[in-house]
């Protein structure tokens, strides 16, 4: 067993019911490129719309909404636990990567269907995304380890375990 496949306990699933778990700085990584290929099309936008100045928040709203798909969440918080649900419909647990670092929360996922292939004889089509990206800031430092995730109905739910203070005292950064 590797180190990202001891992050989650998931009982009587096989491996294909739960996400994978990568590394934080994985998921960085891939924060960056997904920044990265917005910026570009938002600036592709804002030379469409002949390099004026003024719209350029909505030239990045039109190009994240584009590459990205909506993934609505909730979070709440209890005494010992953050849930997190996260509506991913359309994408099974395979295509889904998640990331836990202290009070960090990366989710990520990409279809493997081809959505945006276009021919002929489409009449209209919303589909403009196969993948999605949040990126949030959890009430509390968690636990790593222990993760519990299931995918089902297309509700992707996390049950993170909170670390205790004196546990979350270790990992604060220090002044020099």
């Amino acid at each position: 067993m590797n180190k990202d496949e001891s992050l989650l306990v998931v009982p009587d699933q096989k491996k294909a019911d739960f996400p994978n778990f990568v590394e934080a700085e994985k998921m960085f990584d891939k924060l960056a490129e997904v920044t990265k290929e917005t910026a570009a099309k938002a600036f592709d936008f804002f030379l469409e719309r002949g390099a004026s100045w003024g719209g350029h928040l909505e030239d990045w709203i039109r190009a994240e909404s584009e590459m990205l798909r909506s993934a609505p969440v909730k979070i709440t918080d209890n005494k010992d636990m953050v849930n997190v649900r996260i509506a991913v419909p359309g994408f099974k647990a395979d295509e889904i990567e998640v990331s836990v670092k202290d009070d960090l929360l990366i989710v990520s996922g990409e279809t493997s269907e081809e959505t945006n292939k276009e021919d002929e004889h489409t009449y209209f089509n919303e589909w403009q995304s196969d993948r999605f990206m949040r990126k949030l800031t959890l009430p509390s430092i968690v636990e790593t380890e222990n993760v519990d995730a299931k995918l089902k109905d297309g509700v992707l739910t996390l049950s993170l375990h909170k670390k205790t203070e004196a546990e979350a005292a270790k990992v604060a950064v220090k002044t020099a």
